[in-house]
């Protein structure tokens, strides 16, 4: 009998998969399994710049098609929001400004008071977007 996958070898495989740039293939496994948005805050919290830019894409493509489960991310977002380095708050911001719920625009109003620049002019830009 085979072991199944734990969360922590999932989560490394979907960032070695948005790595490589297979965005599609991880929008396949969000469309099956919702859980998966609960788990995009730690995702992002990763060094690989291609893993933070993947996740932004595959919010792009989710968008049009499941917007309503994006919302489901929002709180592991808030978490890194709250705890995360400034490369991953800023990046934070942008992908809650992709979900765009009245949530998710209240964490972006907040990043305004980030202690970091960077992230204050990511909060700034996504608000302007909005409007």
């Amino acid at each position: 009998m085979k072991d199944a996958v734990s969360d922590s070898e999932l989560k490394k495989v979907i960032g070695d998969f948005l790595e490589m740039g297979h965005v599609e293939n991880i929008y396949e496994m969000f469309k099956r399994e919702p859980l998966y948005y609960e788990w995009i805050g730690e995702i992002l919290n990763d060094e690989r710049f291609n893993v933070r830019l993947g996740i932004s894409v595959l919010f792009e493509e989710l968008k049009e098609k499941f917007p309503r489960d994006m919302a489901l991310a929002v709180p592991s977002l808030e978490h890194e929001m709250k705890n995360g380095p400034a490369f991953v708050r800023g990046e934070v911001v942008s992908v809650l400004g992709v979900i765009g719920t009245e949530e998710a625009i209240d964490i972006i109003r907040q990043a305004l008071q980030d202690s970091s620049p960077q992230v204050v002019e990511v909060a700034k830009d996504v608000l302007e977007e909005l409007q």
